[in-house]
């Protein structure tokens, strides 16, 4: 059996990211309109098995899950609920990248 090496989380709770705006071909778990918008680390829920790879009968390799809390108006401008609303999403580290502090 492989060893697996210990996994580093880039991202801590409170940290400022974007969900990379990238649209590959096949199984991929980040939900289409969140990409491109910024949100804030909850949560680091992981590592779990990438299940992009999984979708495809491979092992996986262990990365990090967090949540990341995105505001509705950010994701939709014609929102009309509370400016307080948020989305709740978890994704996986490759789907992220540093956001501006706002």
């Amino acid at each position: 059996m492989a060893k697996e090496w210990p996994i580093v989380n880039r991202y801590r709770v409170g940290d400022p990211v974007t969900v990379r705006a990238h649209f590959p071909s096949g199984h991929a778990r980040a939900p289409f309109y969140t990409r491109g918008h910024s949100g804030e680390v909850v949560r680091v829920t992981g590592p779990f098995r990438n299940a992009e790879e999984r979708a495809y009968g491979r092992t996986g390799a262990r990365v990090p899950l967090y949540r990341v809390q995105i505001r509705q108006r950010d994701l939709w401008p014609d929102y009309v609920g509370s400016s307080g609303d948020t989305l709740v999403v978890d994704l996986y580290e490759h789907w992220l990248e540093p956001g501006d502090r706002r």
